[in-house]
């Protein structure tokens, strides 16, 4: 399992830690529309998965308003932010925050997505939200990039992430 502090405490994640080169798992989710999202309703496309806390903390808030903004640079990707938030409330966020570019997904019904990419965080004041990670996933359903970040406070590496996508 990769090793991930919040604020210098370890924390414990569950699921399958994925690598690079590894078959990206399919997961269920459900849009801020209420519709499903999976990583097979994008197949075909490289695919940036952004894994994270809440859209309502401050990193999540800016690492997800520049992921929409990058969003232009990488054409034909399609840039999905996963997280326990609830489809209201990242529909209200999206608005407020103007948000158009990127998808957003909650994970909240069976925790599919935290817990076939080993971001699903058990116990402590976390229990149940996502790590914040980042995985780039080619056309081939390949992983072309995983960052699990090491503090879930801090940024993922915006440039890396993006250069794997191109």
């Amino acid at each position: 399992m990769a090793n991930v502090t919040l604020k210098g405490n370890p924390v414990k994640l569950v699921g399958n830690e994925v690598k690079v080169g590894e078959t990206a798992p399919d997961f269920k989710t459900q849009k801020s529309d209420l519709s499903d999202y999976s990583l097979s309703s994008s197949a075909g496309k490289t695919r940036i998965l952004l894994s994270i806390p809440s859209l309502d903390t401050p990193v999540c808030d800016a690492e997800t308003k520049r992921f929409n903004e990058e969003a232009s640079k990488v054409p034909g990707v399609e840039i999905a932010c996963i997280s326990m938030d609830l489809p209201f409330a990242m529909k209200r966020w999206c608005g407020a925050a103007g948000v158009d570019k990127i998808t957003t997904a909650s994970d909240h019904r069976d925790a599919s997505f935290g817990k076939n990419y080993g971001v699903l965080i058990e116990g402590g004041p976390f229990d149940r939200v996502h790590a914040r990670a980042v995985f780039v996933v080619g056309p081939d359903d390949k992983l072309k990039y995983v960052e699990y970040v090491s503090e879930i406070a801090n940024h993922p590496d915006y440039d890396a992430v993006l250069a794997a996508a191109k």
